[in-house]
């Protein structure tokens, strides 16, 4: 008879025990259901644009433009976004990008607030636009006739 109590009260123990992990299975389970069900909301376009300037400090340039690229997607007014972008495709080397996201960058600018800032972008668009032009300047031509060249060995 002891036996018998014994053996019972251990099965009553496993069972008791085994319904909270099944609960909590089942939880985790319903839990991976809504979470792949549920859209990505993005941030905040001025969280965004304060998480791509860390990375811009840190010089992960694609991370960077990442974020900007995404401040731009919730909120395409939000001029920081253009001037972050800006500031990556200048550093990249990419004039031509930069000059058009730093235009858009003044375009959207609200008010005299950020005059500091905008005195950096105008020195910058001007410093673009000298670059593009001279590389897109023909080679200077000599009036001198070229030399011959030396047939092939």
């Amino acid at each position: 008879m002891k036996f018998a109590l014994l053996a019972m009260l251990i099965l009553a123990l496993i069972l008791g025990a085994a319904a909270p992990v099944a609960r909590t299975q089942q939880g985790q389970k319903q839990s991976e259901v809504e979470s792949e069900t549920e859209p990505y909301i993005s941030p905040p376009a001025w969280k965004s644009v304060e998480i791509g300037d860390f990375y811009l400090n840190k010089r992960r340039f694609r991370a960077a433009l990442s974020r900007y690229q995404e401040a731009l997607t919730t909120d395409p007014y939000y001029a920081p976004s253009y001037l972050g972008v800006g500031k990556v495709y200048d550093r990249l080397g990419l004039s031509q990008k930069a000059l058009e996201a730093y235009r858009k960058y003044l375009d959207l600018l609200p008010s005299a607030k950020d005059a500091a800032e905008a005195e950096e972008v105008h020195k910058a668009i001007a410093r673009l636009e000298r670059q593009l032009k001279a590389s897109k300047k023909p080679p200077p031509t000599s009036s001198s006739p070229a030399a011959p060249a030396s047939p092939p060995r």
